[in-house]
């Protein structure tokens, strides 16, 4: 950069003088052309095409890394399908444009996870699958001049399907099948026979039934079918276990209802214990096991004991009978003859013998009467019944009473300070141990006649417990921070890409970098005339001034408003000049 002698600015490597100080057209930099593809390269064109590809491969890798953030999900449509359902299952999927793929052994179809539901409820409209379990829908099909036995077997297979269909709606039921044998209706009875069921089942893994539940599906099929009996279902799962065997027992005897109850009533016991004591000693600071020996034996007395025989007179009478019987006749009298074969000689008067000499009502100076003799036997019977004392006892005593309950309760020491303020354990006190002894008596139902045992035992805890692994440690926490983390980089990169790569590609793409730097050329050539107009003229510093040859010197004022006028039309006509001159002049070039 340099100052002209008429006061105009010039650039010595890049710019030719001019007389009137305005650049012409020609004082431009002639940048070297190259041939070949490099110099299509170069070109503007060429640029302008390396660049929409730059710009087309940054995109690129946009959507590539937002689709891997982005991975789906693929959840199961339909396992354990058919060959023909799987076929037409996947030809359904392909004309629906709905994405899928195999499990790894290929029993079943996987699809997008949010597409699931509806292409369940598309394919369900289209009837698939169809598999084995067909219901009642089998008969709206029916041809006009099928036989009885088609029918017959079309029935069966249609109440077959409809009760795997109910099976298959419980929770931990993947799949079922049934086999019915229906016999023949016979006019014999001694012909007859029972129909039978097969309930073959697939539970999903890590499921089990237990015997309500079996009992219920047993119940449910014989329900279904006419005169079928709950011991004709038989019921087998997948690993071939036999589950309707109602006769299976625990070897100590109590089936699995009995030892669930045992188990819950030992688990309450527990509880009522650990909650009592817990508030004295601290939670964690006590630990109880309970054992209770339960008779579930079932058993009905009935008695009938007498009290013992009452006196007569305290007695109450029931009944009373008194019998009485005389038999009596005169004896014959007279002379044994003829004549006690004669009538009775006519009546006369008796004689009165005089009663004898000292007899009660005797006559004096009377001889005693001769009594005549009589001869006969007499019979009293008498039968008293008294109310007899009885008792009459019924007794029933139900399954499930507790024979025996023996708990054990274990007490830590206590938490204490000392005198230095350092924490120590010490063992409980006897009052505090009988104290507790009599809380868990009353929490159990401690009965000395039924034998009932309790032990409590004081001593102190092992400290080696494992501590609780902290927030930061936790594995659902650590996927929490991972997925996160998956995310926070995502966006990092896709932003670094947009705002560092993808954005100046654009602007270089669509000029605007130009542009910008078009307006910036002007400013700074703006500033540089001024400025160089400046360092023409201060008026506060003489020695800064430029001095000019001539005799008709012009006057400095003017002639810096010229420079000045003249460098701001410079950066408004030609600002790619007035850009270059500054390049060279900063570069020192």
């Amino acid at each position: 950069m340099a100052v002209a002698a008429d006061g105009t600015l010039t650039n010595d490597s890049n710019a030719a003088n001019s007389n009137d100080g305005v650049a012409g057209g020609d004082n431009t930099v002639a940048a070297p052309v190259r041939s070949g593809p490099l110099g299509y390269i170069q070109s503007p064109q060429g640029r302008r095409v390396a660049l929409m590809v730059a710009a087309a491969a940054v995109i690129a890798l946009m959507v590539g890394i937002w689709m891997w953030g982005q991975k789906t999900e693929y959840r199961v449509l339909f396992s354990n399908f058919s060959d023909r359902d799987g076929g037409a299952i996947v030809a359904s999927l392909q004309q629906m444009n709905v994405p899928y793929k195999y499990s790894e052994g290929g029993s079943a179809i996987l699809v997008p996870e949010t597409m699931v539901h509806d292409a369940r409820l598309k394919l369900a409209a289209q009837g698939l699958p169809k598999g084995g379990n067909v219901g009642f829908e089998l008969m709206e099909n029916q041809k006009l001049g099928v036989s009885q036995f088609l029918e017959q077997v079309n029935f069966q297979r249609a109440l077959e399907g409809e009760l795997a269909r109910s099976i298959q709606s419980l929770s931990a039921v993947q799949a079922s099948r049934i086999h019915l044998a229906l016999p023949k209706a016979s006019v014999f009875v001694r012909d007859q026979q029972k129909p039978t069921a097969s309930v073959i089942l697939s539970l999903y893994p890590g499921r089990m039934l237990d015997s309500q539940q079996v009992s219920a599906i047993v119940h449910l099929v014989a329900s279904s079918v006419p005169e079928l009996s709950p011991k004709n279902v038989t019921v087998v799962d997948q690993n071939g276990n036999l589950l309707s065997d109602t006769t299976k027992q625990t070897a100590n005897g109590l089936d699995p209802s009995q030892l669930k109850y045992v188990q819950d009533l030992q688990q309450d016991i527990v509880k009522r214990v650990e909650s009592i004591i817990s508030p004295i000693v601290g939670s964690g600071n006590v630990r109880a096991e309970a054992t209770a020996d339960v008779d579930f034996s079932r058993s009905e007395q009935a008695a009938e004991t007498y009290k013992p025989n009452q006196t007569p007179d305290s007695a109450a009478v029931r009944s009373k009978q008194n019998s009485e019987s005389q038999n009596g006749s005169a004896s014959a009298s007279g002379v044994p003859g003829a004549l006690t074969n004669q009538p009775p000689a006519p009546a006369t008067a008796p004689i009165v013998n005089p009663p004898v000499a000292g007899a009660p009502g005797a006559v004096p100076g009377q001889p005693a009467a001769t009594p005549a003799t009589t001869s006969g036997t007499s019979h009293k019977d008498a039968t008293v019944n008294y109310e007899v004392d009885k008792t009459v006892r019924y007794v029933q005593q139900p399954m499930g009473g507790i024979k025996r309950l023996t708990v054990a309760v274990v007490v830590n020491y206590k938490r204490t300070t000392d005198n230095t303020g350092k924490v120590v354990m010490k063992p409980l006190t006897d009052a505090e141990k009988n104290q507790i002894g009599d809380l868990v008596k009353e929490a159990m139902g401690y009965n000395k006649d039924r034998g009932d045992s309790l032990n409590v035992v004081n001593t102190q805890f092992s400290n080696q417990v494992e501590p609780e692994l902290p927030l930061w440690k936790q594995p659902d926490m650590i996927q929490l921070a991972k997925e996160i983390g998956k995310y926070v980089l995502l966006g990092a990169v896709l932003l670094y890409l947009y705002f560092g790569v993808l954005r100046p590609l654009i602007w270089k793409i669509t000029g605007k970098e130009e542009k910008e730097a078009k307006a910036k050329a002007e400013a700074e050539a703006a500033a540089a005339a001024e400025a160089a107009a400046n360092a023409m003229y201060d008026p506060d510093n003489p020695d800064a001034v430029v001095q000019l040859s001539g005799e008709d010197e012009p006057d400095e004022r003017a002639i810096y408003k010229q420079n000045l006028e003249t460098a701001k039309q410079w950066a408004k006509n030609d600002p790619k000049l007035v850009a270059s001159i500054i390049k060279t002049w900063v570069n020192n070039e």
